[in-house]
């Protein structure tokens, strides 16, 4: 509230300046209607620069100044071809204003490769820029395991997020189907977590390469101009920017190198899910979504169940576990061949098979005394 108050003030006062200087030979009025614009300006300028970082300052200002050295150049150039009139004066300002806005856009746009750990002294602790990027893809972004990892402090440092990769969010979040609507919200929200995370500094970067027309080539591209890592969880990309030389951090391999080690022999208590694909076979997921697949566990299906590793797999896709159920081993029937008293409903179930005969007509005998 005062920033601003400062700032209302500061846009009047030039306004009264001008109104009383009157330095544009213009009505009272319209010169503090001009001062007033002029105060405007001045403050739009000075929020940009209060949002901007310290290497885009200096990116900017070292610009400008090659700018307007260039512009003094061609200055010469045009005061000793045409002769001293108003076209001279016209083309001498234009030079300057057009050499130094140009040199002040590119020069803050390309701040952010400047190593200022090269200057020594104050800027002695700053990491080389270049090295220490680390870029979204889209997939990562709507996945959201990456606001977790930042949270916990894992992943520091300056986050890069392409424009283009949030042209694609965008068009996610707007798209008809309902699915991919709620993804690419869910990115949005995503981002907003990072931005409010400490620990990393978010910076969108308007480096756009048109040759290049997919996302993904565009990133490498990108990755290939900053020096800096991808980060993603897409296969394909991890494989074709390996390619080519890029650095990667992939999301699911992280998550694959952090599962609990299972070693053969060892027992797990799963719950059998569903039916496997080979004979007999029961299938389980653990809290980490690695799947089991346990033999013999077929009539198991909706309980739980120990089992016995047999073996481990690890694979692209993630780690599989193989497990084997030993019947023989759970208790379930005493040397006399009746079954104890079930702990829950679905257990109290007779199995078929030969020795569910007995059991029936032991139960109908007791039930006819």
């Amino acid at each position: 509230m005062d920033v601003l108050f400062i700032r209302l003030l500061f846009v009047i006062i030039v306004g009264v300046i001008c109104s009383l200087i009157r330095p544009f030979n213009l009505p009272s009025h319209l010169d503090a209607a001009v001062g007033v614009l002029i105060g405007a300006a001045i403050i739009v300028f000075e929020w940009r620069l209060r949002v901007m970082s310290l290497k885009r300052l200096i990116g900017a200002a070292i610009g400008s100044v090659l700018g307007i050295i260039g512009a003094y150049l061609f200055a010469l150039v045009i005061r000793n071809s045409l002769p001293p009139g108003p076209v001279q004066s016209f083309l001498q300002i234009m030079v300057m204003l057009i050499m130094a806005y140009v040199g002040l856009a590119v020069g803050a746009n390309k701040g952010d490769l400047l190593n200022l750990a090269a200057l020594g002294g104050i800027f002695g602790g700053e990491k080389s820029g270049k090295k220490s990027f680390k870029i979204l893809d889209t997939s990562v972004i709507i996945d959201g395991r990456i606001a977790d990892i930042a949270e916990t402090g894992f992943l520091d440092g300056l986050i890069v997020i392409p424009q283009f990769v949030l042209r694609e969010l965008q068009l996610v979040a707007d798209s008809a189907d309902s699915l991919k609507r709620n993804r690419g919200r869910r990115g949005l929200d995503i981002l907003q977590r990072l931005q409010k995370t400490a620990s990393v500094e978010i910076q969108i970067v308007e480096d756009d390469f048109p040759s290049v027309r997919e996302v993904d080539l565009k990133l490498i591209e990108l990755a290939k101009l900053y020096e800096g890592k991808i980060i993603t969880n897409d296969f394909n990309l991890n494989k074709v920017a390996q390619l080519q030389g890029v650095a990667v951090l992939n999301i699911n391999e992280l998550a694959n190198s952090l599962k609990p080690i299972v070693l053969p022999g060892e027992i797990m208590r799963v719950f059998i899910l569903k039916e496997g694909k080979e004979y007999n076979q029961g299938v389980a997921y653990l809290d980490d979504g690695t799947m089991v697949v346990v033999d013999n566990a077929r009539k198991m299906i909706g309980k739980t169940i120990d089992i016995s590793v047999t073996s481990v797999l690890q694979t692209t896709a993630g780690k599989m576990i193989f497990g084997k159920w030993d019947e023989r081993a759970t208790g379930r029937h005493d040397s006399k061949g009746i079954s104890p008293p079930p702990v829950t409903a679905p257990q109290a179930t007779v199995p078929a098979g030969p020795a569910s005969d007995p059991a029936k007509k032991a139960v109908s005998e007791r039930a006819a005394d």
